[in-house]
Formats: C-alpha cells, sequence, structure tokens
C-alpha cells in the first residue's frame, strides 16, 4: 500500500471495544447477539430516534430499507428518486430490491439533490425520494418533506457520511422515515463494516428486522417467511468495535469538526479557486471529509488530485453522475449532459481525509500542499 501521510481514515481498536470482543468470545456466539442489541439500543438513544436496526454494511442498510417498500405498496418497477452525485451503493441498493432509481441533478454549492428539481421528475410510479446527506452536508429537508408530503412519498435518508450532522437542532436521520448509516474506516463511527437503519415508526422497523432477516415474520428465527429478504444481519464483533466508536462519538466529531474548521480557514483565500463548502445557517455539518470543486468548470481537477497524491494525500474523486459517467447504469438509457452539475462535479470535485487520528500538523501540510499547487 502507498505510503500516505493523509489518509481517508482507519481503526485503532481500544480496551472498550476489547472488552465486548472478549465477552462476545466468552459467550461463544459471534453471530448477531448482546453487543448488537446493546449497538442498537445506545445508538437510537444517542441520536434519539426511536428505532435503530443493524446491519452487515450501510450497503445492507440501503438493500433492506429499499426491500421493505415492497411491503407498503410499492412494486417491482417503481421508481423512487435519488440524487445523480452519490455513492455507487445508493443506486445499486434501489436496483437490488427491484425497484428502478429515477436520477435527478444535484446543486452546486451543496452538492445535494435539487429540491426543484424533484416534482417534474415525479411519476405515477414514483414511491420514495432518496436523500443523499453529502460530504457530511445537510440537504434542505424542509422543502423535500413538504414535497413528499404533497405528493405522499417515501423519503429515506442516507446519512452515511453524515453521522451526528444536524439541521435548526434537529439530527438527520429523524426526518424521513428510515435513515441509512454505514460504519466503515473512514466513517465517524466505526465498526469494520457494518451499518444502521434509523427507523421513524414501528412498522419500518419489524419491515427492516424482517427483510435482513431473510424475510422472517419479526426477525425470529422460526421458519415463517413473510417476504423476500436477505441475510443482512450485523455480527457481535463489528458491533464490539461500533460500541466503542459510539462511545467516542461526541471526542471523534470534535476533533473532525477542528480539522474541517482549520482547512475552511486556512483555504479562505482560495475561495475564488474552489467551493469550500462550509456549514450554512443552521447546520452543523459532519467533519466525514473535506471536499472541494473548482470554480472553473472548464478545469480539470486530474491535475491537483495527482499533486496531492505525488505529496502523500490521498484522494478521491466526489463520485461524478453515476447515470452518465459510469458505465455500470448505462443500460438506464441516460446521456452525458442530462446531469450538467453532478457531470461537472465529477470533472472539477474531490475529497480527502480529516479523520481523528491526524494532527494539527497533518491538516497545516494538507493546506499548505492545495496552497502551493495553485501557487
Amino acid at each position: 500500500m502507498k505510503p500516505y501521510r493523509i489518509t481517508f481514515g482507519h481503526i485503532e481498536i481500544g480496551e472498550i471495544a476489547r472488552k465486548h470482543l472478549d465477552a462476545a468470545i466468552q459467550r461463544n456466539w459471534v453471530s448477531e447477539g448482546q453487543n448488537v442489541k446493546q449497538f442498537e439500543t445506545d445508538f437510537a438513544k444517542r441520536f434519539g430516534y426511536p428505532h435503530a436496526i443493524a446491519t452487515s454494511s450501510g450497503t445492507d442498510a440501503g438493500l433492506v430499507a429499499m426491500a421493505a417498500l415492497n411491503s407498503v405498496g410499492a412494486s417491482r418497477g417503481d421508481e423512487v428518486i435519488t440524487p445523480a452525485l452519490a455513492f455507487v451503493a445508493t443506486a445499486n441498493c434501489i436496483l437490488a430490491a427491484g425497484l428502478v432509481p429515477k436520477f435527478v441533478d444535484v446543486e452546486l454549492e451543496t452538492l445535494n439533490l435539487d429540491p426543484s428539481l424533484i416534482e417534474p421528475a415525479i411519476t405515477p410510479k414514483t414511491r420514495a425520494i432518496q436523500v443523499v446527506h453529502t460530504m457530511g452536508k445537510p440537504c434542505k429537508m424542509k422543502e423535500i418533506i413538504e414535497i413528499a408530503r404533497r405528493h405522499k412519498l417515501l423519503v429515506i435518508e442516507d446519512c452515511c457520511e453524515a453521522h451526528g450532522a444536524t439541521l435548526d437542532g434537529q439530527v438527520v436521520g429523524s426526518f424521513g422515515s428510515m435513515g441509512l448509516f454505514s460504519f466503515y474506516a473512514a466513517h465517524i463511527i466505526c465498526s469494520g463494516e457494518g451499518g444502521m437503519i434509523s427507523a421513524s415508526e414501528e412498522l419500518f422497523a419489524e419491515l427492516c428486522r424482517s427483510v435482513r432477516t431473510h424475510g422472517r415474520r419479526g426477525g425470529e428465527l422460526y421458519f415463517h417467511f413473510d417476504r423476500i429478504g436477505f441475510n443482512s444481519k450485523m455480527n457481535d464483533l463489528e458491533a464490539a468495535i461500533g460500541l466503542e466508536g459510539l462511545e467516542m462519538f461526541d471526542r471523534t466529531f470534535s476533533v473532525r469538526r477542528r480539522h474541517l474548521s482549520r482547512l475552511w480557514n486556512l483555504l479562505k483565500p482560495l475561495d475564488e479557486a474552489m467551493y469550500l463548502y462550509p456549514d450554512c445557517p443552521g447546520e452543523v455539518i459532519c467533519p466525514h471529509a473535506f471536499p472541494l470543486v473548482l470554480r472553473d468548470e472548464k478545469k480539470s481537477i486530474d491535475g491537483l488530485y495527482n499533486y496531492l497524491e505525488q505529496k502523500g494525500i490521498q484522494c478521491k474523486t466526489l463520485f461524478g453522475s453515476l447515470p452518465t459517467q459510469h458505465s455500470a447504469f448505462a443500460f438506464l438509457g441516460y446521456r452525458e449532459g442530462d446531469f450538467p452539475v453532478a457531470e461537472r462535479i465529477g470533472r472539477t470535485g474531490l475529497h480527502f481525509g480529516v479523520h481523528q487520528y491526524l494532527t494539527d500538523e497533518d491538516v497545516d501540510f494538507a493546506a499548505s500542499t492545495v496552497q502551493s499547487f495553485f501557487e
């Protein structure tokens, strides 16, 4: 592996996780068990969600939630509105559940779904709106929820990059019917792999527990299968690590926010060259990573990307337009130019890590490296 100075994140297993790991080993049971149940309970309590359902990954959280729609009126071939700019799992989950992603463009200023484009995309087959709080920045949930109410659509929030982000004091994942979370290494709460679904109502919680356990009735072990389902359970080893991440959440969030704010301040002189995406009024952005987009849409991000990589800063693009810049979705029939903002961000955007194991010196190095490229 290339020796990066700035990475997206990694796992450091401490004494809290080791205690829960040892307990699972002592019980001679590492599949879904006591650790998972405690993780679900503690996660729901920490963020104020009525229900929390642990899954084997953030992708499985999305798959389970989308498949649950089939028990509340959706049918194979029905549509879910989703942003064109997002990590690939957002669309894969919809397709894997037998539904169709109806892509909508995003806003350059937020990286998030453009509310003004949602209603024109609604058809008689539309069943839900999936929003993605990209790079931890909350979507415009007031407008989106109002649209959903008018058209009697469910709202599913992808919060995989947005643990603990808030909008007007309300935590993301609590606006819609279900919220989706990932606990991969780069994320604030980490369990190695693993994911979570927050549910606003008992109905959705019950459906998700069933779907993630092969469609069993009530999620129990007996052979009563009420719906199509999957083996999407979290195991007790992952939950042991997640419990430590949850207990350390406030400290981790604070350190990452300090790094993010430091970068915003240090790179503010380059505001004319880049969009930097700080907090807007009423927002507390989750410090998932540091995104930037070149203001000159005619330039490519490749030069900066390669420069940062050569200097030891691990980079990734800002996803790009799933339906038009990734061949996996060519079969859906979209054409280049259908999503001009997402495509433009794909050509001119990147992000790098701000995780809690970086030092202030590392953050200063990242900022000075970006500055030196433009100078």
